[in-house]
């Protein structure tokens, strides 16, 4: 069966020499997979130019010394999802200059069908100078990052079963969120806790009332006066443990992100001079740019608090400042 023209094109194009100028003549190509990984070498390092690594950490250690054997020196691949993470490292840590290429940016090149034609173009791209890396953290500000992330999935997890609380309160027609803000403060968690212990009676349960509650005593016992149905209970019951569990995990989260910035901390210099105090009485857009560019970094001790960083808020582009294109 012959080819189509349009795959004998393809073919051509991918075979013919470039017209620019090669600015990275030791380049290699690689598209990251779930399964494999494809390489691209240039075509006089290797009677198979092409080849295919399974994502096993062995077959990644043989990939990393192909590479080696063929005399590559730096390396282009696509940031597709987190399959570039382990053979990004391992690439590092043999002492190559590995380039993360925002895949978004190579999605609307015309003639790549197949991960093989893929990992050819990114090498021909880099080898020629026409790729830009992103923006990878040193490994201090990565880990930092990894435990934020963590800890903000946790905050929304809790706030998951906060919801499936309220809406098993309200199906016994139990109205607690309507009187007290928060079913989760100290009035609300010591009146769940009493319910699921087995106490139903309203007037019991409104004992439980902080002195700082908004509400009354009679307008809680209103609020607790309802149907307990064992199903509902049974459901606040659950979702109680599993926020329960997600302010410890929370906790040992925290203790996580405070090595983390302790150590950052430890490895930053301390200013040569104090930072000005921050101006007053200034008229709105007189800001000098100056003065916006003497604030603490991201790796200072008074900006990675986890409460100064409001535990998620660290900024994912890398350690900063780090030169580039403005």
């Amino acid at each position: 069966m012959k080819a189509s023209p349009r795959r004998r094109d393809r073919r051509a194009a991918a075979s013919r020499p470039s017209l620019l100028a090669r600015v990275n003549v030791n380049a290699a190509g690689i598209d990251c997979g779930a399964e494999t990984h494809h390489v691209a070498v240039p075509p006089d390092r290797d009677p198979a130019p092409v080849r295919a690594f399974k994502t096993f950490t062995t077959d990644l250690q043989r990939l990393a010394d192909w590479l080696t054997a063929c005399g590559v020196t730096t390396v282009a691949m696509e940031s597709t999802g987190v399959y570039w993470m382990p053979l990004y490292e391992i690439l590092e840590a043999r002492g190559l200059d590995v380039v993360l290429v925002n895949a978004r940016h190579l999605k609307n090149v015309p003639g790549r069908k197949t991960d093989v034609v893929d990992c050819q173009w990114l090498q021909e791209l880099h080898s020629v100078g026409l790729l830009r890396g992103s923006v990878r953290p040193t490994a201090a500000i990565a880990a930092l990052r990894a435990s934020l992330r963590h800890r903000e999935t946790l905050v929304r997890g809790a706030a998951t079963h906060v919801q499936r609380m309220q809406k098993a309160l309200v199906q016994m027609n139990l109205q607690l969120a309507v009187v007290i803000s928060d079913i989760t403060g100290v009035t609300g968690l010591r009146i769940l806790r009493d319910i699921l212990a087995g106490q139903t009676d309203p007037d019991v349960l409104a004992q439980h009332r902080d002195h700082r509650c908004q509400a009354s005593a009679a307008e809680i016992m209103a609020a607790l006066t309802g149907h307990y149905r064992p199903e509902h209970l049974f459901v606040l019951g659950q979702n109680l443990a599993r926020f329960d569990a997600s302010q410890w995990q929370m906790a040992a989260c925290d203790v996580a992100i405070e090595a983390h910035v302790h150590a950052l901390a430890a490895d930053t210099p301390a200013p040569a001079a104090a930072l000005p105090p921050p101006g007053r009485g200034r008229s709105r857009g007189t800001t000098s740019r100056a003065a916006s560019f003497a604030r603490p970094s991201i790796t200072s001790p008074a900006s990675t608090s986890p409460r100064s960083m409001r535990l998620g808020r660290t900024a994912p582009c890398g350690s900063w400042p780090r030169s580039g294109p403005t």
